[in-house]
């Protein structure tokens, strides 16, 4: 199964936020919209960075409330890890363990059309699993 199967599933809707956003503005963002990560946006739509609950979380732990008027583009992690749309759900997985990523950007002829998150490859795992034990059973009991 591809990136682009699971886009299908779950949807392709994208939160985004710019990168001169206040940490404040990113944390309501990712309560309102219940999501880990949000891909900052230049001005120009393109990918500038990924910022996390982790990332904020770091800088609250090390400037308080304060914090939380530290603009995006300042506490986003800027060296974006992207795949495309066309690649195998193992390897994305593979990749976000490798890299110890979480949420990965997906691309399509170098255009953003979403974002996959470590919950949506484990619950397509899952369900893979459950499917093939199912099959398996079938099997068996069309055997005996």
């Amino acid at each position: 199964m591809t990136i682009d199967q699971i886009l299908n599933d779950k949807g392709r809707e994208i939160i985004s936020i710019k990168a001169d956003s206040s940490l404040a503005d990113a944390a309501r963002t990712l309560d309102e919209k219940r999501i880990g990560a949000v891909v900052a946006l230049g001005d120009d739509g393109e990918i500038v960075g990924v910022l996390s609950e982790r990332d904020i979380v770091r800088h609250v732990a090390r400037n308080g409330e304060a914090a939380l008027k530290i603009i995006v583009g300042d506490a986003m992690t800027r060296d974006v890890i992207t795949i495309e749309s066309t690649t195998n759900v193992e390897e994305a997985m593979q990749l976000m363990t490798d890299r110890r990523v979480r949420h990965l950007p997906v691309m399509r002829n170098d255009r953003l059309i979403g974002v996959v998150s470590i919950g949506d490859l484990v619950k397509w795992k899952i369900a893979e699993t459950e499917a093939e034990a199912e099959a398996m059973k079938s099997y068996l009991s069309a055997q005996y």
